[in-house]
């Protein structure tokens, strides 16, 4: 649908709260100026919800950000365009009368939170803040109202939670936080830029759902940002799907979601995780000999406080699990943050001190000490969530994929490992030729297969992955997703595939485990845990994830 379509559906429409027209955004860098964003048009209605959506890159964010005026006004160039809330156009108006439309009628919930919230703050007093400066609310007021936001919000304990600092609390309570403090001043717009990307399935229903009773309840526009089509589907009214700063079609969700017209558009949809196992592999792998297990496995950590250094609490990370993997085969731990799947991965690899028994390929590692380890360390390897904080800023792709060869194989010359490394890069999808360049210079997802890359190269018999597709974009995970499975049918890899994405892992894995407070709660074929779970927990898991069924019971299981 192209604007003007969308223009005879709400662009002037008397209920229009926010009319972006023609917007042009452009950046003066030392190379000269780039243009962003260019010619965007749509409406934002009072009490509805618009989505923009696209890959990294689209224009998504600078579009959002614009609307508040959050570039850096001295590298930042609006060429062209308005943006107009309420029927002022924020891009005319002076620094202090925009300073009082942000944060009281225009909120915007940030993508990550760690980074949006001040750590030399209590998370109480900034919830408070907005409150104060743009209500005039003294302190105890604002205090007893933040507290109702972060019980609101789903945050345990709202009364201690209230004087923690950010690095005290979890990622998903971090980002319930940001939605508390966005929502303070009961603002007319929220932005929500990928608000739920750090919450887990449930909590994720809970939030969305809290936004669409306050949206209903207060006649709230929000303007969501989000690459989770399946999100998308089913909270926003409207879509705009962005494709390099441009809006390539936009309309009612409906629309888009069963009849797309641009080709981007249909490359999104059809870029949702489908199986990529064969039919009986699973059962094919049942006679394979078993390459790593763990019986009877603990992990507790103890806080203590006071001069005699009391224990205060216990918490029971991995409590009393077994587990097996076996050669060439998947398996699936899920379960909400906090549960301990993380945590058990790094037990069985020996990155986390434990108690109880490890075998890898039918040797006991549970009381090797490091210097024995060591060896085996190339036949287990890594890959994690963010490949941008995982890989070091600092080293060549040769020097980072390499590493691991003069580690483990000193005996190849210069040349034999410059060959290998070469072969690998072309292995996982990328050129010979990017050698001597840094991981800035490269894509998330190009990123995440230099990180495959580096563990591959040391043809290892398990890889544990944690989140590895989490960060990326649809197209690009359903990319990954198929050379890793690409990867395991060459090589016979083990994969300990550690996610919250139930899609991913229902197109991935031959085997599902599902955590809950240290303990495995249910564990079978991804045929029988998807069709036919057993557990409460898990059923609550599904429904939160694919939303099926009726959110009420969810909220109530």
């Amino acid at each position: 649908m192209n604007k003007d379509s969308h223009s005879s559906m709400n662009t002037n429409d008397e209920n229009s709260i926010l009319d972006v027209k023609d917007l042009s955004v452009g950046f003066n860098t030392l190379a000269g100026h780039i243009n962003v964003v260019r010619d965007i048009n749509f409406s934002v209605d009072s009490g509805e919800t618009m989505a923009l959506v696209g890959e990294s890159g689209s224009g998504k964010s600078v579009t959002a950000m614009s609307i508040l005026r959050l570039h850096d006004e001295e590298k930042v160039n609006y060429s062209s365009g308005s943006i107009c809330f309420q029927g002022n156009n924020l891009l005319g108006t002076d620094e202090e009368t925009i300073k009082r439309v942000r944060g009281s009628e225009i909120s915007m919930i940030f993508q990550e939170p760690m980074t949006s919230l001040n750590p030399t703050f209590t998370v109480g007093s900034q919830i408070m803040e907005p409150m104060i400066i743009h209500k005039g609310m003294n302190k105890a007021s604002a205090k007893k109202r933040a507290i109702e936001l972060m019980e609101l919000t789903g945050i345990p304990e709202p009364h201690y939670r209230f004087d923690a600092f950010p690095h005290l609390l979890s990622g998903g309570q971090r980002q319930r936080m940001m939605i508390a403090m966005a929502l303070a001043c009961d603002p007319k717009l929220l932005i929500a830029d990928e608000p739920t990307t750090a919450l887990d399935v449930t909590v994720q229903l809970q939030i969305l759902m809290l936004l669409e009773k306050l949206k209903k309840d207060f006649s709230m526009a929000v303007l969501m940002i989000s690459h989770d089509l399946n999100l998308v589907k089913h909270f926003a009214d409207h879509v705009c799907v962005m494709q390099e700063g441009n809006i390539v079609e936009q309309g009612i969700v409906n629309t888009i979601f069963e009849k797309p017209q641009h080709p981007y558009t249909i490359k999104l949809l059809e870029s949702e995780p489908e199986r990529i196992i064969p039919t009986g592999e699973s059962e094919s792998l049942h006679d394979k000999k078993t390459l790593i297990s763990g019986q009877h496995l603990k992990c507790h950590f103890s806080s203590s406080k006071g001069f005699f250094k009391r224990t205060t609490n216990t918490v029971k990370a991995v409590d009393d699990i077994e587990l097996f993997l076996r050669e060439g085969e998947t398996l699936g731990i899920v379960g909400e943050s906090g549960s301990g799947k993380s945590t058990l991965g790094r037990c069985l690899l020996r990155l986390e001190k434990c108690t109880g028994d490890i075998y890898f390929d039918e040797q006991q590692i549970d009381q090797l000490k490091h210097r024995a380890l060591r060896p085996l360390r190339k036949e287990f390897q890594v890959v994690f969530q963010d490949p941008y904080s995982s890989l070091s800023p600092r080293m060549t792709i040769e020097q980072i994929v390499g590493e691991g060869l003069q580690i483990h194989f000193p005996m190849l010359s210069k040349e034999q490992r410059r060959e290998k490394i070469k072969q690998t890069l072309v292995e996982v999808g990328l050129e010979d030729d990017i050698l001597w360049r840094y991981p800035h210079e490269f894509s998330g997802g190009q990123r995440q297969r230099i990180a495959i890359a580096r563990v591959v190269i040391l043809e290892p018999k398990l890889i544990l992955l944690d989140e590895p597709t989490s960060a990326l974009d649809v197209s690009v995970q359903k990319q990954v997703l198929a050379l890793l499975r690409e990867l395991q049918s060459r090589h016979k890899i083990s994969y300990l595939f550690i996610t919250h994405d139930l899609k991913v892992i229902q197109a991935v894995a031959h085997r599902i485990m599902v955590m809950k407070n240290g303990k495995i709660i249910e564990t079978g074929e991804t045929s029988q845990i998807f069709n036919e779970p057993q557990d409460a927990y898990t059923k609550k898991l599904l429904t939160a994830s694919l939303f099926k069924g009726d959110e009420d019971e969810i909220l109530m299981a």
